[in-house]
């Protein structure tokens, strides 16, 4: 103890404030709050429920690497401007609160910069701009809430790109987990490159304000609380608004059909996807057609379905050749599909009606079509979020009104064909929660529009019972 007395002693003023910090920290970090110890880690994936400590174990752990290595370059991204400096920066946990204002030379809150007396540096980049990442090298950094970011997968590519300064160049990504491509693709790469420490709420309650506590504690035992409170990477489908169960799979031939829907989301220009990764997105479109199991109501079943990334020249035709399609009910009309059913001609009902969404692409397409002679219908869908418009049909299918034909060759599963947009419409829980929704984009349209002209709905109001008439003398029945 003399000797560390005396040691630490002989400490200039600046090591003498590194030691307090570091050691002080050391003494009160939880299990889950300890780096990796193996050497060959690059990314350490904390995934952690709500008030585990995730954010004051990466500001600790990213601050000591800048103080200790004198000259380095750090980086810090959280999914907004708001979130990287009330949270990262400047939150309580965060790196000003969190490291000695002693060691820090200058903070500048325009740049989002810190500046060490070593000179070192932290500098934060908001995830809302992928591009920004372009140019910027460091030698490691602090990712928050990475599940949350809207274009995570371009963003992630990107920044990955600038980690390329010294030896051996380490990532810290923060998240309460979501079951997205990029929670997934790291998980993937476990025990690789890749080292993942899972914590839940519990693990810090202590620290917790009881109000908090109270709060978040009210979801356990449900999906969202297996999330949010345990960390848990949710299967896709639990967290998706349609349940697979709800889809009625249609077995031998199709019925006699009363209108059918071809409905189109496209997407042709180059600017439609990653240009990192080049990964566009697709034109998509979705046949349904109406038809009436019973006298009193009417359903929906998938007639075809489809998905390819097309030039405009090749988006025509493919649509002039779709539109002509016929469908009845033969069994043979929706056997050997190339991407949907295959169609006989002459055989059944064509579309009704071709709907196309009222944008930029969209437009460009119903002009070109117009001229040639097919009219289609715009489709509009304002200002609500994809989530809220497949919230808007869900009740479609959880009352069992929505048909997928079955498949012959694995019979309680639908046909292959439509198992992209099943998997789309079950999985998709937000903005970029998948990696594509087009075709879920294109099946939504399709059933709104025809919900919105009530052509089909759930409930339909009871019409009331006739009564008897009673020609007796209406007189005051309380007088004596």
């Amino acid at each position: 103890m003399d000797d560390l007395s005396a040691a630490y002693g002989r400490l200039s003023p600046v090591e003498r404030a590194i030691a307090d910090w570091q050691m002080g920290w050391i003494t009160k970090r939880l299990p889950h709050q300890v780096p990796p110890k193996d050497r060959d880690w690059v990314i350490w994936l904390l995934l952690a429920g709500r008030g585990a400590g995730k954010t004051r174990t990466a500001a600790e752990v990213l601050g000591s690497w800048a103080v200790t290595q004198p000259g380095t370059r750090w980086l810090v991204s959280a999914p907004t401007y708001g979130d990287l400096t009330g949270v990262c920066f400047e939150g309580e946990s965060g790196l000003i609160n969190v490291i000695p204002p002693s060691l820090i030379e200058t903070y500048n809150r325009s740049e989002i910069e810190i500046k060490f007396l070593n000179g070192s540096t932290i500098k934060g980049i908001t995830a809302e701009k992928p591009e920004r990442f372009r140019g910027p090298q460091f030698h490691g950094g602090w990712l928050d809430e990475l599940a949350a970011w809207q274009r995570a997968d371009e963003a992630f590519d990107l920044l990955m790109f600038g980690m390329r300064l010294g030896d051996h160049p380490r990532i810290i990504a923060t998240t309460t987990p979501k079951p997205n491509t990029i929670i997934r693709n790291l998980l993937a790469r476990e025990g690789k490159d890749v080292i993942v420490t899972r914590a839940s709420t519990y693990a810090n309650l202590g620290n917790l304000a009881p109000t908090f506590r109270d709060q978040i504690l009210r979801y356990e035992g449900t999906t969202i609380g297996r999330q949010e409170i345990h960390a848990e990477v949710i299967d896709p489908e639990e967290m998706g608004v349609i349940k697979r169960t709800w889809i009625k799979l249609w077995k031998g031939e199709l019925p006699e059909l009363e209108f059918i829907v071809m409905s189109m989301d496209t997407a042709f220009t180059e600017d439609t996807g990653s240009t990192v990764k080049g990964d566009p997105d697709y034109s998509a479109c979705c046949v349904w057609g109406v038809f009436s199991p019973r006298p009193d109501r009417r359903d929906i079943i998938l007639l075809d379905c489809w998905q390819d990334r097309l030039g405009f020249p090749d988006l025509i035709r493919r649509v002039k050749k779709e539109y002509k399609a016929e469908y009845a009910p033969r069994e043979r009309s929706i056997l050997k599909p190339m991407f949907g059913p295959s169609h006989m001609e002459n055989s059944g009902r064509r579309p009704d009606l071709l709907l196309i969404e009222d944008k930029g692409s969209g437009i460009s397409l119903r002009q070109t079509l117009g001229r040639e002679g097919i009219i289609s219908a715009p489709y509009n869908p304002g200002r609500a979020r994809k989530l809220d418009r497949l919230h808007a049909v869900s009740p479609l299918f959880a009352a069992g009104r929505v048909w997928v034909v079955e498949s012959s060759k694995a019979p309680g599963h639908p046909v292959s064909w439509a198992n992209p947009l099943v998997e789309q419409l079950c999985t998709f829980s937000g903005e970029g929660s998948i990696p594509h929704d087009d075709m879920m984009d294109a099946g939504v349209q399709g059933l709104r529009y025809l919900a919105d002209r009530d052509m089909i709905r759930v409930t339909r109001p009871e019409a009331p019972e006739p009564r008897e008439r009673d020609d007796r003398p209406k007189g005051n029945p309380y007088a004596a």
